[in-house]
C-alpha cells in the first residue's frame, strides 16, 4: 500500500482486495479498519472517499489489513466487538462474542423477572459478554461470572466497569468449584464443545483453544456443567446451554442421565439448534413466543 497520495477510497479499495480471501465482506472489514485507525465513525469515510490521508495513519491501516489478511480476527486487531448492542474489550485471552450467543442472552432475559432479585450463574464468562448483557436488560439481578483464567477475567471487569454494571461478581475457577455451596436461580454458559482435532480449530487459530475445545466429541465441558449444577439449581431454577448445531441430540441424553426435565431446543437466527434449556422440576419455562 503506497504512502503517497493515499485517499481514502483507494485505500479502502485496495484493503478490500487483499482482504476478499478472508472476510465475508471485506469491503465492510476494510471499513471498519480505517475508521478505527482514524478514530471516526465509518460514515466519515463515505462522506470523505477523496481525502488524501498522512502517512502514519496509511502505515497503521497496512499493518492492521496485514494481520487480517493472515486470519486474525478484526476485534483483536481493533480490541473491541459489539455484542447485543453492547461495545466490549476482547483480547486474545478471550473468545470473540458471537451473534448466535445472543440467542442465550435473549432466553435468559426473557426468564429472569424485572420486579425482584434474581441470581445467575454464568459458567465460563470469558469476555463477560453474557453476564454483562443480562446485567445490564436486569439490573436487579446477581450474577456470579466465573472463568478459569485470571487474564480473561480481567477483560471481563473492564468491560463491567465500561458499562457501569455493579451487580456482577467476578469469581477464578474451574466451572462450579467456587460457588459450590451456593443456589441459583439460573445458570448460564457458553462451554467449549468443538471436538479435539476438528478442521475448524485450525481457522479459529488466534482464539484461545482451551475456550473452543472439550474433548473427543466436544462433550466434556458439557458432561461437567449439566452434572455439577444439579445442586446448585433452586427448585424452579433452570439451566441454560449453548452447544454446537450438530449436539443438540447428545445434549438432551447427557441432561436426561442427570435428572434434568423439561428439556428444550430453541434455535439461532441462522435457524441452528443452538441453546438447550432444563429444569430439574416440573414446571415449563416461561412461554417462548
Amino acid at each position: 500500500m503506497s504512502q503517497s497520495s493515499t485517499t481514502i477510497e483507494s485505500a479502502l479499495s485496495e484493503a478490500a482486495r487483499k482482504i476478499a480471501q478472508i472476510g465475508e465482506n471485506p469491503r465492510l472489514e476494510a471499513e471498519a479498519l480505517l475508521a478505527w485507525v482514524l478514530g471516526t465513525p465509518r460514515s466519515y469515510l463515505f462522506a470523505h472517499p477523496g481525502e488524501e490521508l498522512p502517512d502514519q495513519p496509511v502505515s497503521d491501516f497496512s499493518d492492521a489489513v496485514s494481520r487480517r489478511e493472515r486470519g486474525e480476527p478484526i476485534a483483536y486487531i481493533t480490541g473491541s466487538k459489539e455484542f447485543w448492542s453492547l461495545q466490549l474489550n476482547v483480547s486474545k485471552d478471550t473468545l470473540v462474542p458471537r451473534p448466535e450467543t445472543e440467542t442465550l442472552v435473549e432466553l435468559a432475559i426473557r426468564q429472569i423477572p424485572e420486579d425482584r432479585p434474581y441470581r445467575v450463574l454464568d459458567l465460563g464468562t470469558g469476555s463477560g459478554a453474557i453476564a454483562i448483557a443480562i446485567a445490564s436488560e436486569r439490573p436487579k439481578v446477581t450474577i456470579d461470572a466465573v472463568d478459569s483464567s485470571g487474564a480473561a477475567l480481567k477483560v471481563a471487569k473492564e468491560n463491567a466497569k465500561l458499562h457501569n454494571l455493579q451487580n456482577i461478581r467476578f469469581v477464578r475457577g474451574n466451572w462450579t468449584e467456587p460457588v459450590g455451596e451456593q443456589t441459583f436461580d439460573l445458570v448460564v454458559s457458553n462451554p467449549p464443545y468443538v471436538c479435539d482435532g476438528d478442521p475448524a480449530l485450525d481457522t479459529l487459530r488466534y482464539e484461545p483453544q482451551a475456550a473452543l475445545a472439550a474433548g473427543p466429541d466436544g462433550m466434556d465441558a458439557i458432561r461437567q456443567i449439566v452434572g455439577d449444577c444439579k445442586n446448585l439449581i433452586t427448585a424452579d431454577g433452570a439451566l441454560m446451554l449453548e452447544h454446537g448445531a450438530d449436539q443438540q441430540d447428545a445434549v438432551q441424553v447427557v441432561l436426561q442421565e442427570n435428572g434434568w426435565r423439561n428439556i428444550a431446543c430453541f434455535k439461532d437466527l441462522a435457524g441452528h439448534p443452538r441453546v438447550t434449556t432444563a429444569r430439574m422440576s416440573v414446571p415449563p419455562l416461561k412461554d417462548q413466543s
